[in-house]
């Protein structure tokens, strides 16, 4: 079994057509299909059906798909870091962050990792914590942030919690409410502007909803962050957010719910059976160090709070690797 054979048959999976994925390759047809069956005759199991024309996996090849993108992967990684090693002052972190998260605590930390390291390529996915964790346990990503708890625990990634913030009922500012809190009840029978599936703030609200005793009404729904928030000034309801994405927005107030209200925990997350590259491990240490020191600055984004005082890097930015 080869590298190449693997990256191979990846792209004929993903394309579901081997023309394609000889295109997506930059390899003859023929050379690509000779190295599937290579590959088929070493594993001892054919890995596509091509029944009239059309390329499906075979059981094997579902069953070798999540493992070929996890080899190949951590194959690109470990080239990664032997460069590192050998003295390029060069290297990549993959990183993903959901999209409060990216334009709030990973943007500033980002810029702060650029300063001491601006020879690292940055990557960054944005996305659902589920989706992101999928990311990770195929290998492609390195690090990411992520919200606790998770809808089902994966044994492949360890976790650590930092931050706890809380949630805020998002009204347009003409419509805030009297007092300090708003009582879940309040949001029965409103106008609810709603995430599309998989944000992990779709899965809060409805949660917290049912658990009052009725389903929310979505005037839409569907949207990314920052659709939902404009959906929000424009009128057409309300929303449940993290109360840092309102910073910057005079035309929205957010209205904590009524104790014990709505928090979640963000955590850094990364795979339990790799060593992150030296590149990662730079950037773990960046943003915890930027999180501690917010923290005890007081600049951390309002609602947003230190889970436990969390350790300083010993290695002064800009340090080489």
């Amino acid at each position: 079994m080869q590298l190449q054979q693997l990256a191979y048959f990846v792209a004929v999976a993903e394309a579901r057509h081997f023309t394609q994925a000889a295109e997506r390759m930059r390899v003859a047809q023929p050379s690509l299909s000779k190295q599937i069956k290579a590959l088929e005759a070493d594993l001892g199991a054919p890995l596509f059906s091509r029944a009239r024309g059309n390329v499906t996996l075979t059981p094997a090849g579902e069953a070798l798909l999540p493992l070929a993108r996890r080899i190949l992967a951590d194959a690109d990684t470990a080239r990664q870091e032997v460069a590192q090693l050998a003295g390029l002052r060069r290297g990549r972190v993959r990183l993903g962050a959901t999209p409060s998260l990216c334009a709030g605590l990973m943007a500033d930390a980002l810029a702060r990792f650029h300063r001491a390291y601006p020879g690292i390529e940055l990557l960054v996915e944005e996305g659902g914590s589920r989706d992101l964790v999928r990311a990770l346990a195929r290998g492609q990503l390195d690090l990411s942030l992520i919200i606790m708890p998770l809808q089902s625990d994966d044994p492949s990634l360890v976790t650590e919690e930092i931050l706890r913030e809380n949630l805020v009922v998002a009204a347009p500012s003409h419509e805030r409410p009297k007092g300090p809190y708003m009582e879940i009840e309040a949001l029965r029978g409103r106008q609810m502007v709603m995430f599309r599936r998989g944000y992990d703030l779709r899965e809060a609200t409805l949660t917290a909803c049912r658990q009052a005793g009725f389903e929310p009404r979505f005037s839409v729904q569907g949207g990314e962050m920052d659709a939902v928030l404009r959906f929000v000034e424009a009128g057409l309801g309300v929303a449940v957010v993290p109360s840092m994405v309102l910073d910057g927005r005079p035309g929205l107030s957010g209205t904590p719910l009524a104790p014990p209200g709505l928090s979640r925990t963000i955590a850094l997350a990364q795979r339990k059976d790799v060593e992150p590259t030296r590149a990662a491990q730079a950037f773990r240490e960046t943003l915890l160090s930027f999180v501690v020191e917010a923290g005890h600055e007081g600049t951390l984004p309002q609602g947003v709070d230190l889970i436990a005082e969390l350790p300083w890097t010993d290695r002064p930015p800009g340090e080489a690797f």
